[in-house]
């Protein structure tokens, strides 16, 4: 296999070589590698005018263009053109590490390295030497990633940089699926399918399919200290990185010497492919936290739906949703049930008036005075529950910065291990308060943001508590550096079916499984088993779809986000929930088209009382009936499972009626395959139980 692996790399390289004999007069190829089997290979190039530019190639074939490297800057002539190759070194990394949690146990990191040094042949400022910039990729069977470091050099201590000029140019035509970046709502917009050449600004990650086949998902790692990255489409099929901006000029200010994130591209035959690919969390540094078994993945159930469906209120008064007595009833309900977490929202004082933007009446270890919170945290332990906390700053993130130590001192003197954060203000409008006054708008991706967030995550840790960003910026695989940071939003999630139209539609997961999934975990809050918004308005979904939820869209921090009196009225999809985990040692996505539907099957990471390990699948569809088949090729040989199957019932069509669903129970064995028909808006979740070997 290895012998093979280098004939394939030294193809790939010769072909590099021959790949563009069009730019041969214009462009020098200066530096190659190619990926451990060769798959994958990437050509850097200096033009006619020293400008450098990167390429990839597939299996020989150009998958990305040409495409541009350097910066612009506020206070200095850009790095863009005038250079030369002033070195060149290579290095290739072989190893496995283990994640605490997840979706996979053990990560495999393979690739070859290559680092270019580039020098300005003259330097801008005559006094001082010519400026110098590290462009190192890393690349991988299955993608690649690239990002610049800013050496130590006199001419350049502080680096002020109003944009980066990366370009993205995706060689060939296809589609897109893309939500706009720079927009008033964050990240949370339903996404749009058009061709490549029609997406406007987007957010990554960015998913594209070629003519071919082949797919293509834009994205970033490691997002430390830095703006993040939007595509801005040129022309054609050409993109451009825009930075988030920054509210006092400059996007990005940082002390060289110092690395920008990784600017990532995974490939894959499908789009299952583009979910395998372990590519972002390879990319970011290994855990710095050490021994985190303090934070156990957990199901929750809350004080929020009910909010949502204006039943109750964050405010106080004669609708609040956070009393004693509430609190307590959810307790109850979490208990009897083996849930081990109750979130709620609207605990503390600050949430009556105009919080929305306006966060600076929160106080955030001042309960209301309805709520004994010591008193209900301490009943929850009596009964084996834990409170996760909520720390909303309605975009006031100075003043909560102000309150942080003892806000987090506070949750951990009352037992809590998880705290949800959140940031509700439109983008551009996070509040900053500079120490000498000074009052400033930030965008909730900016570099000032992802400083906070690391500091929260940070601060956290030091108190064993993890942290689900609400509002967030988006993930970029830093829970494998930080794993405390164990869940995010950053899209639309299940609250926009308890509100007014437009609601998700059928197709909204199965297309956030090859989009946003791509990112990391999401706090999708599924379980909704009423089907029912406000105003017993219906949502896109069958009953069977909620429960495959749990599989299909993961986080290792999963709510029942349905009121509790809703579960008693069906108890087999509630039988479904308690028993799904939220801890993997394996996932495979059986089969997939983006919006279209989308199979999941994940293996529990605990072991059963037989010693084997479950398996568990979630199938999620459209507004088309179709029916799937999957193959158990991935159960262990010479086992008995059994089988407990819930999929949509013969009438179910979220239309009418979700409701009807039809559990069965068989046995089956490696090899065998189930058929899972979807009804409209529908899903299939099953069990596999591992029996005792034969």
């Amino acid at each position: 296999m290895r012998m093979m692996a280098r004939l394939w790399a030294l193809a790939a390289l010769a072909v590099l070589l021959v790949a563009v004999p069009a730019l041969a007069e214009t462009a020098k190829v200066v530096a190659t590698v190619a990926s451990p089997a060769g798959t994958l290979a990437v050509r850097v190039e200096l033009d006619g005018e020293g400008r450098p530019a990167y390429a990839i190639t597939r299996r020989g074939t150009d998958i990305v263009a040409p495409s541009r490297l350097g910066f612009l800057f506020t206070d200095q002539p850009k790095m863009e053109r005038g250079f030369a190759l002033a070195g060149q070194s290579t290095r290739t990394v072989d190893e496995t590490w283990e994640q605490p949690w997840g979706e996979w146990r053990t990560i495999a990191n393979h690739f070859n390295e290559l680092r270019v040094r580039l020098k300005e042949k003259a330097a801008p400022v005559r006094e001082l030497p010519a400026r110098e910039l590290d462009v190192v990729f890393r690349v991988y069977d299955d993608g690649v990633g690239f990002r610049y470091e800013f050496p130590d050099q006199p001419q350049l201590k502080t680096v002020r940089i109003a944009d980066e000029l990366t370009e993205f140019a995706v060689a060939g035509k296809g589609e897109a699926w893309w939500i706009p970046g720079g927009e008033w709502n964050r990240y949370e917009y339903l996404y749009q399918h058009t061709s490549p050449d029609a997406v406007g600004q987007a957010h990554t990650p960015l998913t594209i399919r070629l003519a071919d086949g082949t797919h293509i998902a834009v994205h970033e790692a490691a997002l430390v200290d830095y703006s993040a990255m939007w595509l801005r489409r040129v022309e054609g099929t050409r993109f451009k990185a825009v930075l988030a901006p920054g509210a006092q000029g400059a996007k990005v200010v940082r002390a060289a010497p110092f690395a920008t994130p990784w600017r990532t591209l995974i490939f894959a035959d499908s789009a299952g492919g583009l979910y395998q690919s372990h590519l972002e969390l390879n990319l970011n540094e290994p855990n710095t936290l050490g021994d985190v078994s303090w934070f156990t993945p957990q199901k929750f159930v809350g004080v929020w739906w009910e909010m949502h469906l204006d039943r109750s209120t964050w405010s106080t008064g004669r609708k609040h949703g956070a009393t004693t007595a509430n609190v307590r009833r959810y307790i109850d309900f979490a208990a009897a049930n083996g849930i081990p977490g109750v979130l709620v929202e609207g605990w503390n004082v600050g949430w009556d008036g105009q919080w929305f933007g306006n966060g600076n009446d929160f106080d955030f270890k001042k309960p209301t005075p309805d709520l004994d919170l010591p008193g209900v945290a301490a009943y929850a332990k009596s009964k084996g529950v834990s409170i996760v906390g909520h720390h909303e700053t309605g975009g006031g993130v100075s003043h909560y910065e102000s309150q942080l130590g003892a806000a987090l001192d506070y949750a951990q003197g009352l037992g809590i291990g998880v705290i949800k954060t959140g940031y509700v203000a439109d983008a551009g409008q996070v509040e900053r308060v500079d120490p000498n006054g000074t009052q400033l708008r930030e965008w909730h991706d900016g570099q000032w943001m992802a400083r906070h967030h690391l500091l929260v995550v940070t601060e956290a840790a030091k108190r064993h508590i993890a942290i689900d960003s609400h509002e967030p910026i988006k993930d970029t695989g830093l829970r494998r550096t930080y794993p405390n940071w164990v869940a995010r939003e950053g899209a639309r999630g299940m609250e926009y079916n308890a509100w007014g139209e437009p609601k998700n539609p059928p197709n909204h997961e199965a297309t956030l499984a090859f989009t946003r999934m791509l990112s990391g975990p999401m706090d999708f809050t599924p379980g909704i088993v009423s089907l029912r918004g406000k105003g017993d308005t219906p949502i896109a979904s069958t009953l069977a779809k909620q429960l495959a939820l749990y599989v299909v869209l993961y986080s290792p921090v999963q709510m029942l986000a349905d009121l509790p009196e809703n579960y008693a009225k069906y108890p087999d999809a509630l039988a479904f929930i308690k028993a799904v985990p939220v801890d993997w040692s394996d996932t495979r996505v059986l089969n997939g088209e983006i919006g279209q539907y989308a199979t999941f099957a994940r293996k529990d990471r605990a072991h059963n009382a037989n010693g084997g390990d479950d398996w568990y699948i979630g199938s999620v569809g459209d507004d088309q009936p179709r029916t799937l088949t999957v193959a158990l090729d991935f159960l262990d040989a010479g086992r008995d499972y059994t089988a407990h199957i819930y999929r949509d019932g013969p009438n179910a069509d979220w239309h009418t009626d979700g409701h009807p669903m039809t559990v069965e129970n068989r046995t089956v064995h490696q090899g065998d395959t189930l058929t899972l028909p979807l009804a409209r808006g529908g899903g299939a979740a099953v069990q596999l139980v591992a029996g005792k070997g034969r």
